[in-house]
């Protein structure tokens, strides 16, 4: 048989067994796309991370999505320490966009992980820092961030979301009111 027979019938038996194969199963979803739309590979989540399906929320000049949630976490290493939580520790994973023509501050000890019966826990700083994650930082015109929220909440508080503080629009004198996201 000739080289490029013996090349033809190879290609056509992929196709076959290929087509065999996913024949079976649903394709996976394929991302929305258009010419104007990034496609980023996804991320694997972190051991005891839940993936949350992000939802887009704006408040001033910044837009936030969660991606992830850890809660009942007792003690935490760091670069040069374990840490016991006093309760438990929780963290979030957020993208932080600044949506503005300017720069803008993102400041996370004004975030607050909202307890099911209304109570608020700032992040806590000491743990922010143990685990080299940002407590305020300058985003630059339309720059996007990925990073963690670092809480020590009591052990018997059920957290059900939180509230993400975000810059005021350039030339605004009226301080962000938060918005809420549900972390469950």
């Amino acid at each position: 048989m000739p080289w490029f027979a013996r090349t033809v019938l190879l290609a056509v038996t992929t196709v076959t067994a290929g087509a065999l194969v996913t024949g079976c199963s649903d394709p996976p979803p394929k991302p929305a796309a258009t010419a104007h739309t990034y496609l980023l590979p996804a991320e694997t989540a972190r051991p005891g991370e839940r993936v949350l399906r992000p939802s887009l929320v704006t408040d001033g000049a910044t837009r936030f999505w969660l991606v992830g949630f850890q809660d009942g976490l007792s003690s935490l290493i760091g670069s040069h320490a374990e840490w016991n939580a006093k309760g438990r520790f929780a963290s979030v994973r957020i993208v932080v966009q600044n949506i503005d023509r300017t720069n803008s501050k993102f400041d996370a000890k004004r975030q607050l992980l909202i307890a099911s019966d209304g109570r608020e826990f700032p992040v806590d700083s000491f743990t922010q820092a143990m685990k080299r994650q940002p407590d305020e930082m300058m985003i630059g015109s339309f720059v996007r961030t990925e990073f963690d929220l670092w809480f020590d909440v009591p052990k018997d508080a059920t957290i059900t979301k939180v509230r993400l503080f975000g810059a005021p629009q350039f030339g605004s004198v009226t301080p962000s009111k938060g918005v809420e996201l549900p972390v469950r």
